[in-house]
């Protein structure tokens, strides 16, 4: 399968592999590993909690994850661009942080005919924040990080924050059986981790001074966004069709749930898939300092369309955790990855900005690729949905091996 080739050159010397990481991105790993706690053990059992409790329809939930989602990667947009007019990184992750933490007791006190709603402006609200800390903490990353070590640092942040990613569902189980599934029990232990991330974030991250020939004036003018070269904008189009393939995580619990899993132990899904996903992330971004960047991206592809395949065909919980594990392998092959190559391909002044602009479209591929899922679950089933995501990762691996751009080496 011929591939485009993306690979960005280091200037790399024989001591940079025993070069330590900064320790600046220890600490911000830790501050996604606990916010990633709180948010799944409430996300982990969310789509259950609407369609259960609250009597929402699996369609809307499809809608509303899209939505959510989408709205926190638009939002990253701004923050990036105000990270890079003012040249601070840190105010905006902790306005983000502090935002997510605020929302978190909503969730708990959801109820009666209100019930919907609250959740819906509690899931906005939450991914709001998301959005706002999201672009200036990456740009902080590649602030912090030397470039031959790029790949490896957002490898380290995504495998922590993918660590609480399972943490919290498996918190989650827990709580569910020793509390006779009280959801709301649980969603309002969750506070605790969240408040635990903001202070964290405040108390040991210290930001670096905005380099000599920062940049002035508006980032997104015309001037500035002709900075931005024809690498990075192709690997925001890589970004946004990957996502387009890969709908909302949302649906791997319903599915749980649907070929017979106990409630109180749907959450080991995400357990499963994000134990996958952080076990790789490190060592994938690691591999990505040195070996070619397409290969990875083409074998990202493969692995989620083995994993759509057995999803779509699952009728029994082994096959479900093979499908969700492999599911957990494709996100650790691609998303530090993707990470990298924007943070390489962007000058340094403009990367809130390039990682606002990459994650709003990977937003709105977001949006139209859970709507789907949930619109072919509603009607048709959960093999569909699952086919469909396998048919379009084919469709992205085909134009990904017939562009032959050269971009950057």
């Amino acid at each position: 399968m011929p591939l485009v080739a993306i690979s960005i050159v280091h200037p790399m010397t024989p001591s940079t592999p025993a070069q330590r990481l900064p320790a600046g991105i220890w600490v911000l790993g830790f501050v996604s590993l606990l916010m990633d706690i709180s948010s799944e053990m409430i996300h982990s059992l969310l789509p259950m909690f609407m369609v259960g409790t609250l009597g929402m329809s699996v369609a809307l939930v499809g809608l509303l994850e899209g939505l959510a989602e989408a709205t926190a990667l638009i939002v990253k947009v701004f923050s990036g661009v105000i990270s890079d007019w003012f040249g601070k990184r840190k105010p905006l992750a902790v306005l983000g942080y502090g935002l997510g933490a605020a929302t978190k007791p909503l969730f708990a006190l959801a109820a009666g005919p209100a019930g919907p709603a609250m959740v819906f402006g509690a899931r906005l609200l939450d991914r709001i924040g998301k959005g706002i800390r999201g672009a200036p903490r990456d740009a902080l990353v590649a602030d912090l990080a030397p470039p031959e070590q790029r790949g490896a640092a957002f490898g380290l942040r995504q495998s922590l924050d993918t660590v609480g990613a399972f943490t919290g569902p498996l918190l989650a189980v827990g709580l569910m059986l020793l509390w006779a599934d009280n959801f709301r029990a649980v969603f309002a232990v969750a506070v605790i981790p969240a408040v635990l991330c903001v202070l964290l974030l405040v108390l040991g991250v210290r930001e670096p001074e905005r380099p000599a020939g920062a940049l002035r004036g508006n980032p997104i003018s015309r001037a500035n966004l002709r900075r931005l070269p024809r690498a990075y904008w192709w690997v925001v189009g890589v970004g946004a069709v990957f996502t387009l393939a890969r709908f909302s995580e949302a649906f791997l619990v319903l599915r749980a749930e649907q070929v017979g899993v106990a409630v109180a132990l749907v959450p080991l899904v995400m357990v499963a898939m994000n134990l996958t996903f952080a076990l790789g992330a490190y060592p994938f971004g690691k591999l990505s300092d040195r070996v070619s960047h397409r290969l990875m991206l083409g074998w990202g592809l493969v692995v989620l369309v083995l994993a759509d395949v057995v999803l779509a065909l699952a009728t029994h919980w082994s096959a479900l955790l093979l499908g969700v594990g492999l599911w957990g392998v494709h996100m650790a092959l691609t998303q530090g990855l993707l990470a990298a190559m924007v943070a390489d391909t962007a000058p340094a002044d403009l990367r809130g900005t390039a990682f606002g602009f990459f994650n709003l479209l990977s937003g709105l591929a977001m949006l139209l690729a859970s709507v789907l899922a949930g619109l072919l679950w509603q009607t048709w089933g959960p093999a569909w949905t699952f086919g469909a995501g396998a048919g379009f990762s084919l469709l992205a691996m085909l134009g990904l091996g017939l562009t032959r751009a050269q971009l950057v080496r």
